[in-house]
């Protein structure tokens, strides 16, 4: 079994990233981060065929952060964050021929952004879910920084629904906080959510549009307050005028429905 290296000094990291990051509060949500996920007791589940690099990128980090680079230390735990996101996904071949078909993405890492700035809007009582989640890394860390009421994941491959499982174990994620849905975001049920995540699971042209004007309509008719993170947006042009863009920076878009009055 891998072992894992001596857990990074976090103290230095925090000191180290201090003079890179202004936002505070998203310096000291990556640095919570990186001990989430690099002073785990144990590796990760089944390291050594699912995640070959473990001990090689945790070592990495741990080194970056005696280092007096910040840049340096970023870059060693963005690697390590997407080699648990396991961005070469075990599809089989039809689970390939039908998001192929869709145009949607390959389980490609959305980035750390969308974790350090989405902690200003979940809160105990929230409802997020990840659309196309892959092995839900990205879902599981949003629970774990942000504990909320539930995280929905929806996902087609049943082998990246187990390889999820197996991760909300390793983070101590408890069951009753997370959802698994073995689905086709193309024919699921929407709605229920007032934290969306998606990184454009489908193409939005002929039947990818169906899925976004759904998605939409769904996010429209809640009553609370809606918060929507896509990565290579391509949703702007479904959502009603309830909607407001709140920032871009070309990677991730955020949108955000105040509640209905009353």
């Amino acid at each position: 079994m891998s072992r894992r290296a001596g857990p990074p000094d976090l103290e230095a990291a925090d000191w180290l990233l201090a003079g890179a990051m202004s936002d505070r509060t998203e310096r000291r949500r990556l640095v919570e981060l990186m001990r989430v996920l690099t002073t785990r007791p144990e590796p990760p589940p089944d390291a050594e065929s699912l995640f070959p690099r473990w001990t090689e990128l945790s070592a990495g980090v741990a080194e970056a952060c005696r280092g007096d680079d910040p840049e340096a230390l970023e870059e060693a735990f963005l690697e390590l964050y997407a080699h648990l996101h396991m961005h070469e996904a075990p599809y089989t071949a039809d689970e390939r021929r039908r998001v192929d078909a869709s145009g949607g993405y390959w389980a490609h890492a959305g980035g750390l952004s969308p974790i350090l700035r989405s902690g200003r809007f979940l809160h105990p009582a929230s409802r997020s879910v990840d659309l196309g989640a892959g092995n839900g890394l990205q879902g599981l860390l949003l629970q774990r920084l942000s504990p909320h009421a539930r995280c929905c994941q929806i996902e087609i491959s049943s082998r990246m629904v187990e390889i999820g499982r197996a991760l909300q174990r390793w983070l101590a994620i408890p069951d009753d906080r997370v959802e698994w849905r073995t689905e086709d975001v193309l024919t699921t049920a929407l709605g229920g959510w007032d934290f969306v995540y998606l990184y454009r699971p489908v193409r939005p042209e002929g039947i990818g549009r169906r899925f976004y004007e759904r998605l939409s309509e769904a996010l429209a008719a809640e009553p609370g307050a809606v918060v929507v993170f896509s990565i290579a947006d391509c949703l702007e042009e479904f959502l009603p005028p309830v909607f407001e863009r709140l920032s871009s920076d070309g990677h991730l878009t955020c949108y955000r429905k105040a509640p209905r009055p009353g």
